[in-house]
This record gives structure tokens, sequence and C-alpha cells, in this order.
């Protein structure tokens, strides 16, 4: 038994969250919180393996009740669309441990995404679609003249050249500017 519950606290050590921004939910029960209790522990999500060691873990921190109804009270570290106070599916549970294994720039990108197009979008679409991060839908446009169009333009016409107006057309037409990144919709 003294082995089981060092096991045990091994394991709970292994999972704790330390909420530092690592993708987390708070797990207690719906029985518990009916009865006034909101004893349960915040999970680490990034560090299981796969979605039954999770759930199976979950069950195992509330092996008092004979077959607990999961609760996740509260959560952090991931976009709001994928959060679930009833549990979420193992999709949405493999999206939220890919996003957190994302660095920084990544999960800003991922963030502005998902603003623009909803928690059902997959990460491979969301970066094939990101033209980058810029100040301005302007900006964008200034870059987009100077890569493709820069050669064709003669030095002393460019500056009649409206980028302002270019803007506006690329963004009545495919391109898309959320919170500072542009995503093409092809």
């Amino acid at each position: 038994i003294m082995e089981r519950k060092e096991n045990w606290q091994e394991r709970m050590e292994e999972h704790k969250s330390e909420c530092n921004g690592n993708p987390s939910v708070y797990c207690g029960t719906y029985a518990k919180y009916n009865d006034g209790s909101l004893y349960g522990m915040w999970i680490d999500l990034t560090t299981f393996d796969d979605y039954e060691d999770f759930i199976d873990f979950c069950k195992e921190l509330h092996a008092d009740e004979h077959d607990p109804e999961l609760m996740f009270q509260d959560y952090e570290g991931f976009p709001t669309e994928w959060y679930s106070e009833s549990c979420m599916d193992e999709e949405t549970f493999d999206k939220i441990v890919e996003y957190g294994n994302l660095d920084e720039d990544d999960q800003e990108m991922w963030d502005a995404y998902i603003d623009y197009c909803g928690g059902d979008a997959d990460f491979s679409t969301a970066r094939d679609r990101c033209m980058g991060k810029w100040d301005s839908e302007v900006d964008f446009a200034e870059n987009l003249v100077d890569e493709c169009y820069a050669e064709s333009i003669p030095q002393n016409l460019r500056y009649y050249f409206d980028y302002e107006k270019f803007a506006r057309d690329l963004f009545l037409d495919g391109y898309n500017f959320i919170n500072g990144y542009v995503f093409y919709d092809r």
C-alpha cells in the first residue's frame, strides 16, 4: 500500500500544473461540486502521452467516487474555443497538446487564425494560409509590391503607386488582416 501511495504521489507531481502558461485544466467532479466541494487539481495536459492516459489519471484522482463524472472547472493556456466543462474529446485534446508544444510566435499566429475561422481549424491550414505578421494592411501591400513587382515598376514611378488603395483591394479579395496577421483564402 505504501508503494502504491508513493507511486500515486509521483504521478500527481508529474502531471500537476504550475499554471505557467502550459495548457492546463482544473479537474473536479460534478458530485463533489454539487456537495459544495471544489476538490480537484490543476493538470498540465502536455504531460500525457495520449488522451486515454489523461482520462485515466483524472478518474484515479477521484477514485473515492464509484464512477466519477469529471468536471473541468477552469482552464488556461489554450484557446477558449476548445474549453469544455464536461471534458473535451480526443481530437480536441490532441489539438490542445499540439498547441502547447508550439513556440510563442506560432501560438500567437494560431490564436489569430482561430479568431478568424473558429476552433475547428487545423494548424497546418493556418500555417499554409499565413502570410506573416504586419503592422497594417498597407505595410503588407507595400511588401507585396516590393517582393513581387519591384523589378517591373521603374523606381521613379513607384512614388505614384497608391499603396492604400492597393491594400484595400487586396483585403476585399481573399486577404484577411487578423490581429496583425495576414491570412490568404486560397
